[in-house]
C-alpha cells in the first residue's frame, strides 16, 4: 500500500485515466470496425475523417503508437479506394 498522500493521489489519478483511454481505444477499434464494414463508398468517405481523428488524438495522447495510428489510416484509406 502507498505510504504517501502524493502517492494515494497518483493512484487514484491513474485510475481515472485508464478508465478514460480504455474508453476511447474501444469506442475508435468499434468505429474502424464498423468504417471496414461499409460497402458504400460515400459513406466510408464521410465516416472516415471522424475515424481519422480520433486515430490522431490516441496517438497524441500516447494510447497507441504514432506509427500504429499511421499505419491503420493508411489501411483505412486503401479499402476506401478499394471500393
Amino acid at each position: 500500500m502507498a505510504n504517501h498522500k502524493s502517492a494515494l493521489k497518483r493512484i487514484r489519478s491513474n485510475e481515472s485515466k485508464r478508465v478514460l483511454n480504455k474508453y476511447q481505444h474501444k469506442t475508435t477499434r468499434n468505429a474502424i470496425k464498423k468504417l471496414r464494414e461499409l460497402t458504400d463508398k460515400n459513406e466510408a468517405q464521410a465516416l472516415f475523417p471522424s475515424v481519422s481523428s480520433m486515430l490522431d488524438k490516441l496517438a497524441k495522447k500516447n494510447v497507441i503508437h504514432a506509427n500504429k495510428a499511421a499505419n491503420l489510416k493508411s489501411g483505412l484509406a486503401k479499402h476506401i479506394a478499394a471500393l
